[in-house]
């Protein structure tokens, strides 16, 4: 699986998280409670707006690949993406329009998302989470909590992943209203840490982001 498609494949997720409706399909009673719990405390968020670092760590390799990064949502259909270090590249999607750059090309594009299926993907996702359709999360992941206090969950995957996602850890911060730190876990042993940091609820964004 391409880099673009795992980070889509991240974002969707992280997408349902920032606002997570899910409920007791598929997890035990005591677990249905705690993701409850999490529902309750998310309810009303319309945006958001975080720093974030991106910690890549290779099976093979000592080195840690570190980025850093600013995201911005707003329901329904507003996502901005930038990563700022080391290399200036993002995209935005506004609706069924979208526009994307990158420093080191130097080429920047708008694109349709009908005509390209991943990002009509990620999309789609935006628009279940805005209308609170959160079915295909239950049905494609076992959602365990592996700790309440804050809340980590883990989740396995019960579709195919052409080989590449083993699990995704999610720990949320403690007050429980938002994502405070994912991970990504690659069968090859590989794994991405994404840390979210000076998150702004519900404050007014600039229309210039989108």
């Amino acid at each position: 699986m391409n880099s673009l498609l795992k980070f889509l494949c991240l974002f969707v997720l992280l997408a349902h998280l920032w606002s997570p409706a899910v409920t007791s399909a598929g997890v035990s009673d005591p677990d249905a409670k705690v993701l409850e719990r999490l529902e309750q405390l998310s309810a009303g968020i319309e945006t958001i707006a975080s720093d974030f670092t991106q910690e890549k760590y290779l099976a093979v390799f000592q080195d840690v690949m570190l980025s850093t990064g600013r995201f911005y949502f707003k329901k329904p259909s507003l996502l901005r993406w930038e990563l700022t270090r080391p290399v200036a590249s993002g995209f935005v999607l506004k609706g069924s329009a979208g526009y994307r750059w990158h420093q080191r090309t130097g080429r920047s594009e708008t694109f349709d998302i009908d005509r390209e299926p991943v990002m009509k993907i990620v999309a789609e996702q935006l628009l279940a989470c805005a209308g609170a359709d959160f079915d295909w999360l239950r049905q494609k992941y076992q959602i365990v909590v592996e700790a309440e206090g804050p809340v980590r969950l883990r989740l396995d995957p019960l579709f195919d992943t052409a080989g590449f996602l083993e699990y995704l850890q999610i720990q949320f911060a403690p007050d429980g209203r938002h994502v405070q730190q994912v991970e990504v876990h690659e069968t090859d042993g590989d794994f991405t840490r994404l840390r979210f940091e000076n998150a702004i609820i519900n404050q007014p964004l600039a229309a210039e982001l989108f």
